[in-house]
C-alpha cells in the first residue's frame, strides 16, 4: 500500500506537468492551507547523524510546516541522482555508491519544493598512510537556515508545548490496571500536556507483539513531534522486557574485563528496544560500587574500580548508540558509594570535589566525552559540593539539597567544569528522597532552574504542569532556562531520528519486524557468552569441578531462585536433590539427606547487609550445614559476590552476579566442568575484621 501510493503521487505529478498553471495552483494553495512550508532531506539537518557503513545507505525527507513542526514523509516525493555514474538512488530514497570516484548531487522533490544534497566518492585522507588511499563515501552536507529545525520549532512553540516537552510521566497502572494498550484517558494527557516522552516498565511490555503496538500508539497519539519512549533496561537484576534477551547485567559484564562483550551486551539490548520502536534507554549504570553496603547499585554497577567502570560503561553505550537508541549514564555525580536506598530515603556522599573527580566522576566524565546522549541525576547529598539547606517539608529539619535539585550539581559541576553539552534527566521524582522533603511542583521547579532538562515521573502530572505554567510566567523560571532544554531535547531527537512520522508504518510490518529482532539466536548466542565470561569462581580448595556422571548423591541447598540452580545442577547430573527452605534450621528428615550427600551446593541470594549478615536464617543455615555434613560444599552468590562473607569457610565460592536463566546455565557449567571460569572479580570483598578477604581481580580457572 505504501509502495502504491507513492507511484500514484508520482503518476498524478507527471500528469500535472501538463496541465494549465492555473490548475497547478490549487496544488501549492493546498499546500499553504496545511501550513507545510518546505521539504528538506534529514541529512542536511546539522543535528542528523550520517555515519555510514559500507557502501549504501537510505535518505530520508521531513515536511516543515509554518508552525515549527517537521515530520518523517516517505510518499509522494520523487528522489534523482545527477550523477549516477558515481551513486544511484532508488525510489525509497536508498542511495548505492557505484564505485566511482566523483560526486553525485541526489535531490528529493514533493513537486512543490525541492532539496538536494552532496555525496562523495574520494580518496580518504583523514588518517596518513603511505601507498594509494582507500575510496571512502560521505555526505556533505548543504548549509543555511532551512536546515535550522531547532530554531524554526523554539520561535513557534506556545509555552505550554514548550514545558512538555520537559515532563516525561509513567503510564505504570490506570485505575488499578497494568497499562498493556493505549487508552482514550493517556492519549488525552498525552496531547493536552504536548508531553515529549514516556518511561515504560514492565508491566506495560509483556509480549513483543502488544509492546510494539503500545509504543506505535503512543507515537501516534503525539500532536507534533516524535516521543522519547523510555525504558531502564539495564540487563541483570533491572530488566522490563518480558520477552527480550536477558543479558546477565554490569557487574557480570564487569567480571568479564571484556569491552568487547560489553559492546555487543549494548548492541542487542539496543537492536531489540529499536524494533519495538523504543528510542532512548535508562543506561547504562555508571555508577562506582565502592561500598559493599551499598543497597541499591551493588551488581547494576560494572565494578569498584573507575576505569574498568568507563570503559565498559562506553563500550556499552556504542553498543546502544550503534541502534539509534539514546544512551543514559547514571546515577550523576555517583550513587556508589552510600548505605541509603534513595527510593526509601536520602543518602549523602561527604567526599570533596578532588576526590570525587577520582572515583565518581571518572566514568561519567568518560562518557560525556564519549558523547553520552543523557545524564540522568541522583537523588544525593553532596554536601563538599552543594552545603545549601533546605527545609524538609517531611518533619520541618533543615537538610542538604539533593543532587537533582542543586544548581551548583547540575550546572556549575557539570555543564561549566565537566563541559557536558547533553540532555539532563532527573531520576524519577516520586521517589522518597525528593518527595518526602519537597512537594511535587517545587520539586520540579528547583529541579528545571537547577538545569535539569526533564522531570522524570513527576508526581501529579496536572498539578505539576500548571505549576510549572505558573512559575514561567511569573519569572520563578526564565523562558529562556525553557528554551535551552527544549533545545537539548530536540537536538538529541533530530540526532538520534526521533521524529513524528507522517505516515506510520503498518503495525503487522512492526510487529514481524520485532519478532524476528527479539529474543533471535543470535541474541541468545551473545546472553550465552556474556554469562559464561562473567562467572568467577572465587575460591575452589580442590573440589571444583563434580563429575557429571556416577551416583554421587549431590543436594542443592537454598531459598530465592534455588530451583532454577537446582534444575541446571539436575541437567548435568540426574542424582540431584532439592532442599528449598527459608529456616535457619534443617528438619530432621533434610539433615537425613544432606548426610548421605557427597556434595552440597548452596546457593544464597542477598540483597543488603542484613541479608548477608550471620544472623540472617540462610546464613545460618548455610553455618549449620558446612558444620554438620562430611561432605563438600559449594556455595554460589546468586546476586551479591559478597555472600561469602558469611561463609568464609566454604570449600568452593563462585559468584555468579545475576538471577537470569543464562547465569544459572553457567554456573552449572562451571561446577560441572564443561565451562572453564575466566570471570574476575570487579570488587574487593572484605572481611568480617575489617580486612580484605578476596582482592579484586580474584578469579581461579581450571
Amino acid at each position: 500500500m505504501r509502495m502504491a501510493g507513492k507511484w500514484m503521487f508520482i503518476f498524478t505529478l507527471t500528469i500535472g506537468m501538463m496541465l494549465p498553471s492555473w490548475l497547478m495552483g490549487t496544488k501549492v494553495e493546498a499546500a499553504e492551507e496545511n501550513g507545510l512550508s518546505d521539504v528538506i532531506i534529514f541529512e542536511n539537518v546539522p543535528e542528523a547523524d550520517v555515519t555510514m557503513e559500507g557502501d549504501s545507505f537510505t535518505l530520508s525527507a521531513l515536511n516543515v510546516y509554518e508552525d515549527g513542526h517537521f515530520t518523517r514523509v516517505e510518499e509522494g516525493l520523487v528522489w534523482k541522482s545527477k550523477n549516477v555514474n558515481v551513486a544511484t538512488v532508488e525510489d525509497d530514497g536508498t542511495v548505492t555508491f557505484t564505485g566511482q570516484p566523483g560526486r553525485a548531487w541526489v535531490t528529493v522533490s514533493n513537486g512543490e519544493f525541492k532539496d538536494r544534497i552532496a555525496l562523495d566518492y574520494k580518496p580518504d585522507r583523514s588518517e596518513k598512510k603511505k601507498g594509494k588511499p582507500e575510496f571512502k563515501p560521505s555526505i556533505k552536507k548543504q548549509g543555511g537556515d532551512r536546515y535550522d529545525l531547532v530554531q524554526h520549532a523554539l520561535s513557534n512553540m506556545t509555552m505550554e508545548e514548550k514545558v512538555g516537552q520537559m515532563l516525561m510521566p509513567d503510564f505504570r497502572k490506570w485505575e488499578g490496571e497494568n497499562v498493556t494498550k493505549m487508552l482514550p484517558e493517556i492519549e488525552e494527557m498525552v496531547q493536552k500536556y504536548h508531553l515529549g516522552g514516556v518511561i515504560l516498565f514492565r508491566e506495560n511490555v509483556v509480549t513483543t507483539e502488544q509492546t510494539a503496538k503500545l509504543v506505535s500508539d503512543y507515537q501516534a497519539a503525539s500532536e507534533k513531534y516524535g516521543l522519547l519512549m523510555t525504558i531502564d533496561q539495564e540487563g541483570g537484576i533491572v530488566t522490563r522486557l518480558q520477552s527480550g534477551t536477558d543479558m546477565p547485567g554490569n557487574m557480570a559484564l564487569g567480571a568479564t574485563r571484556s569491552e568487547e562483550i560489553a559492546e555487543d551486551v549494548g548492541s542487542v539490548i539496543g537492536a531489540e528496544l529499536e524494533s519495538l520502536g523504543i528510542n532512548m534507554n535508562f543506561a547504562p549504570v555508571m555508577d562506582v560500587n565502592n561500598n559493599p553496603d551499598n543497597p541499591v547499585i551493588g551488581v547494576r554497577s560494572f565494578g569498584e574500580n573507575p576505569e574498568l567502570v568507563g570503559k565498559m560503561g562506553v563500550a556499552y553505550t556504542k553498543g546502544l548508540q550503534k541502534h539509534g537508541v539514546a544512551a543514559t549514564a547514571k546515577h550523576f555525580p555517583g550513587h556508589g558509594d552510600t548505605a541509603t536506598d534513595s527510593h526509601l530515603g536520602l543518602p549523602e556522599v561527604p567526599y570533596d570535589l578532588e576526590r570525587l573527580k577520582e572515583i565518581e566522576l571518572y566514568p561519567f566524565q568518560q562518557a560525556m566525552d564519549a558523547g553520552i546522549d543523557a545524564i540522568m541525576t541522583a537523588h544525593i547529598t553532596f554536601p563538599k559540593i552543594d552545603d545549601t539547606k533546605v527545609i524538609s517539608q517531611k518533619d520541618g529539619t533543615e537538610i542538604a539539597i539533593p543532587a537533582t535539585l542543586s544548581k551548583k550539581v547540575l550546572t556549575g559541576l557539570m555543564r561549566e567544569e565537566m563541559n557536558y553539552e547533553g540532555v539532563v534527566v532527573t531520576d524519577a521524582l516520586n521517589m522518597k528522597a525528593i518527595a518526602d522533603h519537597f512537594g511535587p511542583v517545587d520539586a520540579v521547579i528547583r529541579a528545571i532552574n537547577a538545569g535539569t532538562d526533564i522531570a522524570l515521573m513527576p508526581v501529579g502530572l496536572e498539578e505539576v504542569a500548571t505549576g510549572v505554567y505558573d512559575a514561567v510566567e511569573s519569572g520563578e523560571i526564565p523562558m529562556a532556562t525553557i528554551e535551552d532544554s527544549v533545545e537539548r531535547i530536540l537536538t538529541l531527537k533530530l540526532n538520534r531520528g526521533i521524529i513524528k512520522e507522517e505516515t506510520m508504518q503498518p503495525i503487522e510490518e512492526k510487529i514481524a519486524e520485532a519478532e524476528a529482532v527479539v529474543g533471535s539466536e543470535a541474541h541468545k548466542a551473545v546472553e550465552k557468552e556474556s554469562a559464561e565470561r562473567s562467572i568467577t569462581l572465587v575460591k575452589n580448595d580442590g573440589v571444583l569441578p563434580l563429575e557429571s556422571s556416577g551416583d554421587d548423591q549431590v543436594v542443592v541447598i537454598g531459598n530465592t531462585f534455588i530451583a532454577d540452580l537446582a534444575d541446571e545442577v539436575t541437567a548435568h547430573h540426574s542424582n540431584t536433590t532439592l532442599i528449598k527452605t527459608g529456616e535457619s534450621e534443617l528438619t530432621a528428615e533434610q539433615k537425613q539427606i544432606v548426610a548421605q550427600a557427597e556434595k552440597v551446593i548452596f546457593g544464597t541470594y542477598t540483597y543488603n547487609v542484613y541479608t548477608r549478615s550471620a544472623n540472617h536464617p540462610q546464613m545460618q543455615l548455610m553455618q549449620e550445614v558446612m558444620a554438620n555434613t562430611d561432605a563438600e560444599v559449594v556455595g554460589v552468590g546468586i546476586r551479591n559476590p559478597y555472600d561469602v562473607m558469611a561463609y568464609p569457610g566454604v570449600d568452593a565460592y563462585i559468584a555468579q552476579y545475576g538471577f537470569r536463566d543464562a547465569s544459572f546455565e553457567a554456573t552449572a557449567a562451571t561446577i560441572f566442568g564443561t565451562n572453564n571460569p575466566t570471570g574476575q572479580l570487579p570488587v574487593t570483598i572484605p572481611g568480617t575484621d575489617g580486612g580484605v578477604l578476596f582482592e579484586y581481580g580474584t578469579g581461579l580457572s581450571y
